[in-house]
């Protein structure tokens, strides 16, 4: 196992050019929010945005748009069709369109759960050919559905915290040998979270050491 610092980290990021501009540096596609959890989409929307993204994109369920809109000014936030405050599958044709031109694309984070988030997610599962991050509830509604992750068409990366772990299938007491596995069976990166997360794809192994608990919050 490969432990990572913040320099490491570093020279992992490729040197940009002078005279790039924001279409040089991927279109990203970000699924996230229903109502009662805005702060997760602008969060990652910002996160995506501090990695470098050139074009970032935040679909949300209409009922939080003008919430997202006026927490964000950089990433470009529309709205999606929902129920209950969730995505709906009346949001699917809109999202397949979009993917089509689409880089990256994360899914998850304070999407909830039900049948129309179920929907979209099992779908940009099977449709989207580009590097595909599920997190948060993107991962839990996957987790019935495991065989859907195993030979996708695109890269996989999971980041899941240890309860989203175990409803996965791993050990969480076990973890950099049942991470390792994980990632073998799912032909996925898996990024464990916790003290010293773990990133792997099952035969490369890396070790965060940067963090703090007060990053528990």
């Amino acid at each position: 196992m490969e432990y990572l610092d913040h320099e490491k980290v570093l020279a992992l990021l490729p040197d940009r050019k002078e005279e790039a501009h924001k279409g040089n540096f991927g279109r990203v596609l970000l699924l996230c929010g229903s109502l009662g959890y805005t702060g997760a989409p602008a969060l990652a929307a910002r996160g995506a945005l501090r990695t470098g993204a050139g074009l970032i994109y935040l679909g949300v369920p209409e009922k939080i748009y003008a919430i997202e809109a006026v927490k964000l000014d950089e990433p470009m936030v529309f709205p999606l069709p929902c129920k209950a405050g969730m995505l709906s599958e009346e949001a699917l044709p809109e999202i397949l369109e979009r993917l089509g031109t689409m880089d990256v694309c994360l899914m998850g984070p304070g999407l909830g759960q039900s049948p129309g988030v179920e929907a979209v997610v099992r779908a940009v599962v099977r449709s989207f050919r580009g590097p595909l991050v599920l997190d948060a509830d993107g991962i839990n509604v996957m987790a019935p559905h495991k065989n859907e992750l195993c030979g996708r068409a695109g890269p996989l990366v999971l980041t899941p915290h240890p309860g989203e772990f175990r409803r996965l299938g791993g050990d969480p007491e076990d973890r950099q040998k049942s991470a390792e596995a994980m990632a073998g069976e799912l032909g996925a990166v898996v990024l464990l979270k916790g003290h010293r997360t773990l990133i792997t794809d099952g035969n490369r192994t890396y070790c965060n050491t940067t963090g703090n608990p007060g990053m528990a919050t």
